[in-house]
């Protein structure tokens, strides 16, 4: 594998249960559920938007100690709408920041590094 190169791998295989896939990435191990499946445990779309708000929590945070910005916390809130017609199309995604500890200037450029990535 060339250097400089990260592989991240995911297996999923059928549970027994139409719609539940049991879900392993390294050791860490977890159920999705479709929304027409059980729609009990996490979901398909869910696990989706977690990824990416997960993102920008985690990046936010480690470039704000690099650059020694004052961040107190910060909470990332997305919203993934579908059209029932359209269950597997997003409409839209809308992303919100809530960081506290910065002043609005610094919020703005902190949520701006992680558009930018």
């Amino acid at each position: 594998m060339a250097q400089g190169v990260k592989i991240d791998t995911v297996r999923s295989s059928s549970s027994g249960t139409p719609g539940r896939s049991l879900n392993s990435a390294r050791q860490q191990h977890f159920i999705l559920d479709s929304p027409s499946g059980p729609n009990e445990a996490v979901t398909n779309g869910e696990a989706f938007l977690a990824g990416i708000s997960s993102c920008g929590v985690t990046l936010i945070e480690k470039y704000a100690i690099d650059q020694k910005v004052p961040l107190e916390s910060m909470e990332v809130t997305i919203e993934g709408v579908r059209s029932d017609a359209e269950p597997n199309r997003f409409q839209c995604i809308n992303v919100s920041f809530a960081l506290r500890g910065v002043s609005q200037g610094q919020a703005e450029e902190l949520v701006e590094v992680w558009k930018s990535r």
